[in-house]
């Protein structure tokens, strides 16, 4: 009964989608004001149906009910609760009506704190908010049924994916949703200003919390990500630029460049067309992101459907909405005058290189992801592109990107002098090059990536800091830096986060060290500084899997520093093994240990790494997350454009 109580309230928010779809764009159009005022309570009502429709399939696979199809195929009497819990979105239908739920949620937070919009504005964000979620309600019931019933109920299921039986692939599509569906609301944003022919400053006021908003969320997802990729998949790498992987960067860095452009449209009101064009390429690659995941046309590890009939609806869904805003930016474009004025040498132009290089680096990886599926169809070639082209292309402008940033931030508005920033900034160049020369001289005939590296997350922390001290005044007042907005904290803290990230980046590539081989039980052996010694290996019987368990032990100057497990898992219910790394975490290195195989001889194969600095990445995606937090609690941005209450704009009319 509940589970046709969920399908029904499916239907239900479909249909008040479509209303709000409709009924405040026309009343927009018109001035009809009472049909502009359906916008808010359609999305409430459709953010609680849908919510309820949630909440039914999540009760579905907590009590597991197999006779609903997708609890079957993805989930257990056996498996832990948080799996179960998760199993709700494991999976491709499941997954797909937590979509459309943030997509609701956002387009009644928008009605819920949008009060001081215009009101034509504010009804086709709304509108335009519903017109997304209408088409994927119809994918949803059309093709991607989560409530479909089984004729004969089975007495168990089949098993959630073991490699999604952890607690980092549970809570990371919630937050990488979170950003990718978070950018569809700058999407409305962008699409009601092309139809209102009109952007001004309270327009970037009102742009920038929810683009910050999703890029927080977007960054933790992938934190997530790829920490769970670190020591889940037992490859023992960070980031592989898988397919996946690359379908939740792309749209990460162009929200990045939205979020500096949007700032020069509320200072400035400058670069408005371009703030635009990037708010409707941010969603755009959400979606090219959601059609690579779901299509089957690129493989990947953690690729959730293979069915082309799914992939062409999500394109039809791409061409349309990224088509159809592209071409009224095209009509529209020419009214977005730009007012402000500003020098070659200022801040303006920082943020302008700024979103050249996110956006040129997003198309690389585009690129890079893509052409597999382009050689192949146009030249009938399988190709492979993988790490060494990412790599190759894709650094380059991260380093160029670091080297601006901080003297990019020293900058005044309009006109700047580069000397008076860069003399600020002078202890913090000079730091950077002398830790880079002294890891030059500490490593001996190894590349210069390492003590790159460094020098650009020492000269991004350092200058971050000094932004900062800059705000002291001459007396070095340091009772100011209380005083000062959250949002300039936040900024600092996420240069300083990115800056650390990119050490740890650097320094893990630069300075692994790896050691496969036979191990025998009582026998160490060393990698670098380390004495290594399996001293066991047994059999352990989990809740819903069975596990082949090493015990070893790591030395260093023969005292032991650390006991670790590293385990080999069956599911027989999956029938699929899973690799369970076991790693010391320290703060200026991991020493990463993974079981194998038994061989002939009594051995167990195993592979050990030492990886310098790996913390570093998820530390340095923490403090960014912070920073961004930080500056969303800023009272500007909760106040944003309500501050003053504007008479309903009139706006271009739409021709």
């Amino acid at each position: 009964m509940i589970t046709e109580l969920g399908h029904f309230a499916l239907i239900l928010a479909f249909l008040v989608a479509i209303v709000q779809m409709i009924v405040p764009l026309v009343g927009a159009q018109k001035r009809w004001s009472g049909w502009m005022a359906v916008g808010e309570p359609a999305a409430t009502t459709q953010f609680l149906l849908v919510a309820a429709s949630f909440a039914a399939l999540t009760w579905a696979f907590v009590t597991s009910d197999f006779s609903l199809r997708l609890v079957y195929l993805n989930s257990h009497s056996a498996k832990p609760m948080l799996y179960k819990i998760s199993g709700t979105w494991g999976n491709h239908e499941g997954s797909m009506l937590l979509w459309v739920l943030i997509l609701a949620l956002f387009g009644a937070m928008a009605a819920w704190f949008g009060n001081g919009l215009p009101p034509t504005l504010r009804a086709r964000v709304l509108a335009v908010q519903a017109s997304v979620s209408v088409a994927f309600y119809a994918f949803i019931l059309f093709t991607s049924n989560p409530f479909l019933r089984m004729g004969v109920p089975p007495f168990d299921g089949q098993d959630l994916n073991p490699l999604l039986q952890d607690p980092g692939l549970a809570f990371h599509p919630p937050f990488l949703y979170l950003g990718y569906v978070g950018l569809s609301i700058c999407f409305s944003f962008a699409v009601a200003a092309l139809i209102e022919g009109r952007v001004d400053a309270a327009w970037g006021r009102w742009v920038r919390p929810w683009t910050l908003a999703a890029w927080v969320f977007l960054t933790i997802g992938i934190a997530l990500g790829s920490w769970w990729a670190y020591y889940e998949l037992g490859w023992g790498g960070f980031w592989f630029w898988d397919p996946v992987e690359n379908a939740s960067f792309m749209p990460w860095l162009f929200a990045a460049a939205l979020l500096h452009s949007a700032i020069v449209v509320e200072k400035r009101e400058a670069l408005k067309s371009w703030t635009i064009l990037l708010a409707i390429l941010a969603f755009g690659f959400s979606l090219i992101g959601t059609f690579i995941v779901r299509s089957g046309l690129l493989t990947s590890v953690h690729a959730f459907a293979n069915d082309p009939e799914r992939g062409v609806f999500i394109l039809m869904i791409l061409v349309f909405f990224t088509g159809g805003a592209l071409t009224l930016f095209a009509a529209r474009a020419q009214t977005m005058e730009a007012k402000g004025v500003f020098g070659v040498a200022s801040r303006e132009s920082a943020l302008v290189a700024n979103n050249v290089l996110l956006a040129v680096s997003s198309f690389v990886v585009f690129v890079g992801t893509m052409w597999p599926l382009v050689a192949e169809m146009f030249f009938d070639r399988k190709l492979s592109v993988g790490p060494p082209f990412f790599n190759m292309a894709f650094t380059p402008f991260m380093i160029l990107l670091g080297l601006i940033l901080p003297v990019g931030a020293m900058l005044s508005w309009k006109r700047a002098r580069i000397g008076r920033a860069m003399r600020s900034l002078v202890p913090a160049f000079v730091l950077a090059v002398a830790l880079m020369g002294l890891v030059w001289a500490m490593q001996t005939g190894r590349s210069l990536m390492g003590p790159v590296g460094v020098f650009l997350g020492t000269w991004l922390v350092a200058g971050a800091i000094t932004d900062l001290l800059s705000r002291t005044g001459q007396n070095r007042d340091y009772r100011r830096l209380l005083r000062l907005p959250r949002a300039d904290w936040g900024k600092a803290v996420a240069h300083g986060g990115l800056g650390i990230t990119m050490l740890g980046i650097a320094g893990l590539m630069a300075w692994e060290q790896e050691d496969i081989r036979v191990a025998q039980i009582g026998e160490p052996f060393t990698v670098g500084q380390f004495e290594l010694e399996l001293q066991d290996v047994r059999r352990v019987e989990g809740p819903n899997y069975i596990s082949t368990m090493g015990e070893v032990s790591l030395r260093v100057d023969g005292e032991e520093v650390a006991h670790l497990f590293p385990e080999k898992r069956n599911y027989p219910v999956a029938q699929m093994p899973t690799t369970e790394a076991a790693i010391d975490y320290r703060f200026l290195r991991d020493v990463y240990v993974v079981i194998g195989d038994p061989q002939q001889d009594g051995g167990w194969v195993m592979r050990t790494y030492v990886k310098p600095l790996a913390n570093w990445i998820w530390a340095g995606c923490i403090l960014m997350s912070l920073g961004g937090l930080l500056s969303l609690s800023d009272r500007r941005f909760r106040v944003a454009a309500g501050a003053r209450k504007t008479a309903p704009s009139q706006g271009v009319p739409a021709e």
